[in-house]
């Protein structure tokens, strides 16, 4: 299973970046929203920062959220980042709609965004390749245009999406190199993930398509107590809702060994890759991110 690390707060990217990779993590990742209940990046800015601070660690949005942008100007946010990177580009995408505001300061409708995301994703599918594109969509016109240049990895940086519905999961199935959901217990997420390589199956892909990773808010600390009141807490605080009743099926919380026990299961649900988000406050976001590296991906890495 390989681990990943959210990067913290926007100051801190670089640094943040720098530590990952030297500490063993696999993926360094950013989330973004224009706006939302607190402080936030853009993905692809902040990735570009930490692709100029690391060597070989792999970037991820996590995610990106693709309705709120021209499908081009995705296409070419992505493909400068790959190529600023040296190919090391995973392009994370979400659908939103958590926070209207950002859709209404965007001029978006939030109805239309699945639509949307579809459509973005079959545009950038094809502006990756290099070709020239001619496409007459619902939000996208291109009229013989090639995209230069194009990414670096080909035929595109891996397509990671999100999302736990039907709709969302059809969509990964479709396009998806990773399907990378949040908030679910291991029983579900085996049971998603088989519809998702299902649906993708129907579009003639192979069943081995798909990968499974998980997004997981996390804080584990030899104190196991101090762990979860902190993680609780966090969640709780940035999704404006008490996450005491469901911590226990979404959140990793605990000692490192209940985080191994906890991750293994995933494992065996098929995730092979797992995206952390430090569910601490910033003053104690280096403890859980100094027992992760020191405890949790040992035992990962033996497991």
């Amino acid at each position: 299973m390989k681990i990943g690390l959210n990067t913290g707060a926007v100051d801190t990217a670089v640094r943040d970046a720098r530590e990952a990779e030297d500490l063993g993590f696999d993926y360094v990742g950013c989330g973004e929203h224009l706006f939302f209940h607190g402080p936030t990046a853009n993905a692809f800015v902040q990735l570009a920062a930490a692709a100029g601070a690391t060597a070989h660690v792999r970037l991820v949005s996590t995610i990106t959220l693709l309705p709120l942008y021209p499908a081009a100007l995705a296409a070419k946010q992505a493909a400068t980042l790959d190529r600023i990177c040296g190919g090391r580009f995973e392009l994370g995408v979400g659908s939103g709609g958590e926070y209207p505001a950002e859709f209404e300061a965007s001029g978006v409708d939030t109805a239309e965004r699945f639509r949307r995301t579809d459509e973005a994703l079959e545009v950038m599918r094809r502006l990756f390749t290099g070709d020239r594109v001619s496409f007459d969509g619902e939000f996208t016109r291109l009229s013989d245009v090639a995209l230069d240049p194009p990414p670096l990895q080909q035929p595109g940086p891996p397509v990671w999406l999100g999302g736990r519905k039907r709709g969302a999961m059809r969509r990964a199935g479709r396009f998806a190199d990773v399907w990378m959901p949040y908030m679910m217990d291991p029983p579900k997420f085996r049971n998603s993930l088989e519809q998702v390589r299902a649906a993708a199956a129907e579009h003639g892909r192979g069943p081995g398509a798909v990968a499974g990773a998980l997004f997981v808010w996390t804080c584990i600390d030899p104190d196991g107590d101090w762990a979860r009141r902190t993680g609780i807490e966090t969640v709780s605080n940035t999704y404006a809702q008490d996450f005491t009743p469901l911590a226990d099926r979404y959140l990793l919380l605990g000692t490192p060994d209940d985080a191994a026990r906890r991750l293994a299961e995933f494992a065996d649900a098929g995730a092979d890759r797992v995206l952390i988000q430090v569910a601490a406050p910033p003053a104690d976001r280096q403890r859980v991110v100094d027992t992760v590296a020191a405890e949790l991906l040992p035992r990962v890495a033996r497991s």
